[in-house]
Order: structure tokens, then sequence, then C-alpha cells
């Protein structure tokens, strides 16, 4: 593919430094539609970055689309921060029905805000206040997001620098394989809780993902996480599980814990519970922690309704039937496969392929290889991100709704990548 020269000026111009995306894919982009993106000039790019998680059905589903269209047309609600709508009604009756029930949870739904940092502020408030403590635990490579309490249990030091100001209160622990399997699982969290001289404060929660995106792919097992779940519960803690980018049915399951057969105290949801990418963020939690107060944590835009319709109908399309789970889990074998292909034929440079459902990396040992695969994918047609704390894995993030055709051609451009970058 010859991509021209875009103009580029406005963006370079008044936009802040901050933007990091658009540099490594320097287009404009004009149009989307499925698990393809189109910039200005007509390029077609296949997308395996599903805006990070948020568009797990695709780029402008014509399923949502036309819903958020006959909403938007009968004047329907589109701000209404906490009050009672029918949309945001019809949304709950749905994820109850379809999302919870048939899970056995019986979560207090809370609308914190728009983002997943929002979701996440509000589970640690939370927590905080149901166990009048302070300290959360962590672990290693966490994210989870760019507000202060959210960094403060997040592990990327760079991410963490931005702050500028102490980030207290919270502890990191070793994830699971931390350190390569050569000390038991939590030991050393563990006999910290049990000794009264170890300088660590009784934590109210323990929050983790149960496969760490932005940390490099890294797959927490089903068995690590049931270990965990217990010793919150005997150590008196609560867990969170922080499912924003790994949930609404990136694993397989629509919550990524399903797997590992536990049930968090608190839930984070956001990213693609929408479906459409409209900005929506749920924080779930069993209802005898409810005990805010009116208005104690609030949020202009936490009544998102155009979302909550979009929402509705995400569910109603694909998840009451049981079938995404499955096809997920089929076009994550396919991914795998392919995955695995790629690092036989480069044994040398592959460190490790690692993932689950479809979400996926690959590591290289050359820490900037994956800079170099990921640029070299995008001029032959493939968007993909890199993660890790140096940017060392590959990290491949399709729509759910992906054809396993175009699953196949992006994965071909891949293979593509890493041989001419070698």
């Amino acid at each position: 593919m010859t991509i021209t020269q875009p103009d580029l000026s406005i963006f370079q111009t008044l936009e802040s430094e901050v933007r990091s995306y658009c540099r490594g894919w320097p287009t404009v982009f004009d149009r989307a539609r499925g698990s393809y993106m189109y910039d200005e000039d007509g390029h077609a790019f296949l997308d395996f970055f599903a805006g990070a998680g948020s568009l797990n059905y695709g780029h402008n589903n014509p399923v949502l689309k036309r819903a958020l269209l006959d909403y938007l047309e009968r004047d329907g609600v589109t701000h209404g921060l906490d009050m009672s709508t029918t949309a945001k009604r019809a949304f709950l009756e749905t994820f109850q029905e379809v999302v919870l029930r048939p899970r056995g949870l019986d979560h207090k739904v809370m609308f914190p805000g728009p983002t997943g940092t929002n979701a996440v502020e509000a589970a640690l408030k939370l927590a905080r206040k149901v166990k009048g403590r302070e300290s959360i635990v962590s672990f290693t490579n966490a994210f989870h997001g760019m507000s202060l309490g959210s960094l403060a249990v997040t592990g990327n030091a760079f991410k963490r620098a931005g702050a500028g100001v102490p980030l207290v209160h919270g502890t990191p622990m070793p994830f699971d394989n931390y350190l390569d399997g050569k000390v038991e699982d939590f030991l050393w969290f563990e006999r910290l809780l049990q000794d009264s001289g170890s300088g660590l404060n009784r934590p109210a929660a323990v929050i983790v993902e149960t496969v760490q995106g932005e940390g490099g792919i890294n797959v927490a097992r089903a068995e690590w996480l049931r270990a965990l779940a217990d010793l919150c519960k005997r150590q008196d803690m609560l867990l969170i599980v922080d499912d924003i980018q790994m949930g609404c049915g990136r694993t397989g399951g629509f919550f990524s814990f399903e797997e590992a057969g536990i049930t968090p105290d608190i839930i984070t949801v956001s990213k693609s519970i929408s479906g459409y990418g409209l900005p929506m963020a749920l924080t779930l939690f069993r209802p005898e922690l409810d005990i805010w107060e009116p208005g104690e944590h609030n949020g202009t835009f936490r009544g998102n309704n155009p979302a909550f319709v979009t929402a509705a109908a995400t569910l109603n399309t694909y998840w009451a039937d049981g079938q995404m789970e499955k096809q997920t889990l089929a076009r994550g074998e396919q991914v795998e496969a392919a995955l695995r292909a790629i690092a036989a034929e480069h044994r040398e440079e592959v460190a490790d392929v690692r993932g689950r459902g479809l979400v996926w990396g690959m590591e290289f040992h050359d820490k900037a290889r994956a800079g170099s695969v990921a640029s070299r994918a995008f001029e032959l047609g493939l968007l993909i991100e890199t993660s890790g704390p140096e940017s060392e894995v590959v990290k491949l993030l399709p729509a759910l709704t992906i054809s396993p055709e175009e699953l196949d051609e992006g994965l071909r451009i891949l293979a593509r990548a890493v041989r001419e970058t070698a």
C-alpha cells in the first residue's frame, strides 16, 4: 500500500504533544465499518485494535446503529445525569436478564461516570468506605487508569510519573508467574498479612486484571485467581476485578473471571459495554456493599442515554443465545495457531506467545522489534498496537465479530510484517 503524505499540520500545531496513537498511524481516518477503517484517500486498514477494546462488535455495527438512530430521531433523552429514563430502564432490565441472572450474580449497578478510570475510582472509594481502611493491593504490571486513584494501583513507571504527586495507599504484589514459578503463589503476600511486623497496613481490597492488557498480555491462571479469591475471603479483603478491557466477551465469557469460577465483590466494566464505542462505565458490587449516601459519588456524564440504548441492543443481539462465547473461543484458536506458526518460523526472535479468547500478544527478545512490526503492519494495511512495560509485545485485539477470512487476512499481514522487519 502506498500512502501519500497526509496534511497533519493542524494536529501538529494545535493539538497537544500528549497525542499518541496518531503518531504510529500517520494518516487521517475518515470512516469505518465492521473490521475496517478508511482514511480520507480511501486506503483500507484492517483493524486489530478495535478502539483499545471499545469496539468488540466492530465499527458502526448496523444493528446497534439502527437502534441509536431510531432513539435520536424520536428525540430520546441524550443527557440525564442519574435521572430515571426509559433508556436506562431498558438497559438495566436487559443487563439483569441477559448478564447477571444467568451467571448467578446479584450485584448492584452503579453508573460512576463515562470512562474506565471513573469505574475504578468508584470501586476504590467504596472498598475503603466499606472496610474503613486505606490500603489497596494491586499487582506488578497492572494498568487501571490515568486518574490519581487509578494510577496509584498502576504499575507502569512512565504513567505513574505523570501524576506529579506521590501516589499513596497502594501496595504492589507479584502477578501470576512474575517470579517465573520459583515462589509459591501468594507466599510473600500472605506472610506480610500475617506478620504484625511486616509494615503492610491491612488492605481494604485487592484489585486485579485476569489478563493484563496494557501490561503485556499477561494471563493469570484460573487456579491463581481462585487462590487469590480465597486469600481475600480469609483475610477480610474485598476482591475487585478490573474487567474494563477484558470484559464484555473479550476472553470468551461475558466476564473474564467466569472461567475461574470466582465471584468478585466488585467488578469494573467499561470500553465495550455500550457496544458502539460510546462512553459508558459500570461499577458492580454485592448488595451488602451498597452503603453510598445519595450523591456521595457522582458525575455530570454518568447518564449517557444513547450508550444505554446501544448497550441494550448489544446484549439482546449478541448475548441472549450464548453463541458469542463459542465464536470468540473458536476465533481465538485460529489466532493462536497462526501466532505459534510465526513464532516457530522466528524461533530466535519471538520470546513468547500468550493470550485468551480474542486478546493475544507476541513478545520479542529485541524490545524495539514490536514497534517495528506494528509500523510495518500499518504500511501493509493492518492496525495493531504494542503493550508491555517496554512496548515489547505486539498486541492483537480484533473485533469479536470479525470473520474468519478477515482474521486470516490480518494474520497473514502480521506474518509478513514480522518477516520484513527481521
